[in-house]
């Protein structure tokens, strides 16, 4: 909208107010000078016809024309007017400025009428004789009671009229003047006005677009003044209150942002209304751009699809249900869900809320599988003391030949019974020093750790004729506590020693990795299958379970040395191939 800034409306009315002013005081001056004029001429004209009536013979009008017309150039040229005397028929009987032979009647002249009614009369008019505008007063002449003749005098008006138009013309000049004058001074006046105003008008957008750190100017005037200090006043509560709903959005967002759950707000539309960023994680959507747009355009998920549908549709609250989203990953999500209502209870979209209960199934499955292996692992020795024990009781403990053997595979079975329970439960003390951060670690040499693993084993190694070589670079230290990390060595050469032939070889080396102390065991054994290797540190994992129980592990040995590396905020790996043999490394921070 075209909208004229206040000067502009100020200043035409104001400058039309004293155009006007000033016409109507010229238009006075105008008309008091004209009339004041014409009275002074008239009584000056009246004079001057009173003087030539005074100057007429007795026996007017029984005298010669001579004398008559001798006396009107006499007197007007004295008297600087145009003196007539005319009789009562109307002739000029005498004219100072021109012949009276060659005059018309005067008898039809309105002010010679009436003066020869008895009246004295006065005219304006053009005279054909002189050709200007003149004045006439025409004044009776009376000899006694009888009316002798009528005597003239007039005057030209030019000088007046040359008066009067040099004094409009001054009038015209002074409003021209004053007009100018005028307008500069509603325009100061109009911007001393609009200048408080046009501040106002500035700061009043800068708090529209939110920025309230500068204060209006409060103008010297009561009306602005009260404006500016109202506006100051609106601003700051404005900004407190956007800042307490700027923080408790902040809040908002932080929590929702932070929260492991995934958060979806929906119209009844299925527009979204809000998107926390761990949907944007789920789904990989750009929470930025997904407002107002539509579910399915962001999020393509059938069953999150078929569930909100439901709850819209139905108008109740269905029941948490657990839907898989990924194929790839197996990933699974419980949706639960809740209508959102405003103040008056009227009903405006849902709340979607997305638990990932990926990891809590896949704990359970390790928790099933663990219970069953555990319970496997523990019911196979039991179950073969069991047997060979009842195989005593029926009469083979009399059998000297065999009874021997039976008790010696009790034992054989009571030992991996024990074994399995020592691995067990340093495996569960191992796990919650960690999670206590209860396990002690201080500066020691790696070399020297291994070396006491290496002569724990090597009586064993001895029996198989297995040759351990230890090599290390330099003295190699780092943060460690020496019983475990010498325990997860021992497990690794154990291994080695256990599933290599007779006579092989099996080389440990320390050395540096980065900023890693690593400790790599590598045998000449068999060697693992590629698709084994990922699941090889789980507990009572095994690659071939019937060699495994054979040479008596209990499963649980990787998954020792997995757990103490993490204590150490360290990490394992393996490298192996087949018929080539394996490396298993032990990687914990060194100290530089």
């Amino acid at each position: 909208m075209n909208r004229r800034r206040l000067v502009w409306k100020v200043a035409p009315v104001y400058l039309s107010v004293t155009l006007l002013a000033v016409a109507a005081l010229g238009w006075l001056s105008v008309h008091d000078m004209r009339g004041f004029f014409l009275r002074q001429t008239r009584e000056d004209l009246e004079l001057r016809a009173r003087l030539v009536a005074d100057e007429l013979p007795e026996t007017f009008p029984h005298i010669g024309a001579d004398t008559l017309l001798k006396l009107c150039i006499e007197k007007g040229r004295a008297m600087r007017s145009r003196i007539t005397i005319v009789a009562l028929d109307g002739r000029v009987l005498g004219d100072s400025d021109a012949d009276p032979r060659y005059m018309e009647n005067h008898s039809d002249h309105p002010e010679v009428q009436a003066a020869l009614a008895g009246q004295l009369s006065f005219d304006l008019r053009y005279s054909a004789t002189v050709h200007q505008n003149m004045m006439y007063l025409a004044m009776p002449v009376r000899r006694g009671n009888v009316m002798a003749g009528v005597v003239r005098t007039s005057m030209p008006l030019t000088v007046f009229e040359y008066t009067l138009h040099s004094l409009l013309w001054r009038i015209i000049l002074g409003a021209i003047l004053v007009a100018a004058l005028s307008t500069i001074v509603t325009l100061i006046l109009s911007r001393r006005l609009s200048r408080p105003i046009v501040e106002l008008v500035r700061g009043a957008e800068r708090y529209a677009r939110g920025e309230f750190a500068e204060k209006l100017p409060v103008p010297d005037t009561r009306e602005l003044a009260s404006l500016a200090e109202t506006l100051n006043r609106m601003a700051a509560e404005l900004d407190a209150k956007i800042r307490e709903l700027t923080a408790q959005r902040n809040e908002q967002e932080a929590i929702l942002g932070s929260m492991r759950e995934g958060v979806i707000a929906v119209n009844m539309q299925e527009r979204i209304l809000f998107l926390n960023r761990m949907v944007g994680d789920l789904f990989t959507v750009d929470i930025t751009r997904a407002k107002n747009r539509l579910l399915q355009e962001c999020i393509r998920s059938s069953d999150l699809q078929r569930y909100l549908g439901e709850m819209l549709e139905g108008g109740e609250e269905p029941a948490p249900r657990e839907i898989a989203f990924s194929a790839q990953d197996n990933r699974i999500l419980q949706i639960s869900g809740s209508f959102l209502r405003d103040a008056d209870n009227k009903l405006l979209g849902a709340l979607i809320v997305l638990n990932d209960m990926t990891q809590l199934r896949q704990l359970e499955g390790l928790r099933r599988e663990f219970v069953a292996n555990v319970s496997h692992e523990l019911k196979t020795p039991v179950t073969t003391i069991k047997g060979f024990i009842e195989t005593l009781r029926e009469g083979a403990i009399n059998d000297a030949e065999h009874a021997p053997e039976f008790l010696e595979r009790i034992a054989q079975n009571a030992d991996r019974l024990n074994s399995l329970l020592d691995d067990l439960l340093s495996l569960s003390r191992i796990e919650q020093e960690t999670d206590r951060a209860e396990i002690a670690l201080l500066p020691e040499s790696v070399p020297d750790i291994v070396k006491s693993a290496i002569e724990a084993i090597s009586a064993k190694a001895k029996e198989k004729r297995i040759l351990i070589r230890f090599n290390a670079d330099e003295e190699i230290r780092a943060m460690a506590n020496p019983s475990l990390l010498e325990q997860a060595v021992l497990n690794l050469l154990d291994n080695a020693v256990k599933y290599s032939e007779a006579g092989k070889l099996v080389e440990i080396r320390v050395e540096r990795d980065g900023k890693n102390a690593a400790v790599r065991v590598k045998d000449y054994g068999c060697g693992i299958a590629a698709e084994h290797l990922p699941r090889l540190f789980e507990r009572f994992y095994r690659v071939d379970k019937a060699r495994s129980r054979k040479q008596g592990g209990t499963g649980l040995g990787l998954a020792i040395v997995k757990h103490i590396a993490k204590a150490h905020d360290g990490e394992v790996a393996v490298e192996s191939r087949i018929n080539e043999g394996s490396t298993f490394s032990i990687l914990i921070p060194a100290i530089i």
